[in-house]
């Protein structure tokens, strides 16, 4: 099931309103994230969940929509505009480069000297330089 990308603006004004509310760690429901909201509500007592909403709060300002998307929207991909669907001009040449490195990659994954994890990584790098 598909739902719909979390917002960076929502989660750290959530985060805030834990910091001034006797209550913390709504933030932690919405971001998908039910244990810590249930560990943030359990210690709501102490001054514990106020700190950490503040901090978060912090945290979420402090990043870029992108680095927002790949910790709570699982790498989502947000579309600006209708624009931003159109098909752009990919270089050839940046294709075939990347396709050889992909191919060299795959040898060395296949001979044990990359694991999968650092080969998906790499792979996933390689394949963000094309667009």
């Amino acid at each position: 099931m598909l739902s719909k990308p979390k917002s960076r603006k929502v989660a750290a004004l959530i985060a805030f309103m834990g910091t001034i509310l006797p209550v913390s760690g709504f933030h932690k429901f919405y971001l998908g994230q039910p244990l810590w909201g249930v560990a943030y509500l359990l210690l709501s007592w102490t001054p514990i969940p106020r700190i950490a909403s503040a901090i978060e709060l912090v945290w979420y300002l402090g990043q870029n929509q992108d680095e927002f998307d790949r910790n709570f929207n699982g790498g989502a991909i947000r579309v600006t505009s209708p624009a931003s669907t159109q098909p752009t001009a990919v270089d050839p040449a940046k294709v075939g480069e990347v396709a050889d490195a992909l191919r060299q990659l795959d040898n060395l994954r296949q001979e044990g000297l990359v694991s999968e994890y650092e080969f998906e990584q790499k792979r996933r790098q390689l394949l963000d330089h094309i667009a």
